[in-house]
């Protein structure tokens, strides 16, 4: 399967960073995960987010642990914990953690459902 895989990502640090974007939670998707041997998976974000009041789109994500492997994220109930990192002048820039867990995939208006009714 060559589809880009959908991931939640929740940042925990820094604090403030829902705060400062109004959420923890960042959607994106990632093409990493079709290479077994990426240490690092590049995500591209349906929307983007502000750290130090820099505008930013893309995250790179790595295990927080050593010994760990991305791939685990399908393996996961609650969440596979990671280091977040951005783009800086001088490359990627580890300034976050927080956990990736899989996402559905966007609602993109198509395959939207009826609310059930209620059969009582």
């Amino acid at each position: 399967m060559d589809a880009p895989l959908r991931l939640r990502i929740h940042v925990s640090e820094p604090f403030d960073f829902e705060r400062e974007n109004g959420t923890a939670d960042l959607l994106g998707s990632t093409l990493d995960h079709l290479d077994e041997a990426a240490e690092e998976w590049h995500v591209a974000l349906d929307n983007g987010f502000t750290f130090n009041d820099e505008p930013y789109r893309e995250m790179l994500v790595s295990p927080r642990y050593m010994g760990e492997h991305l791939a685990r994220v399908r393996e996961s109930i609650v969440g596979f914990p990671v280091r977040l990192a951005h783009r800086s002048e001088d490359g990627w820039y580890f300034a976050m953690t927080g956990m990736i867990s899989l996402a559905p995939p966007p609602n993109d208006g198509r395959g939207a459902q009826e609310p059930k009714e209620d059969l009582i």
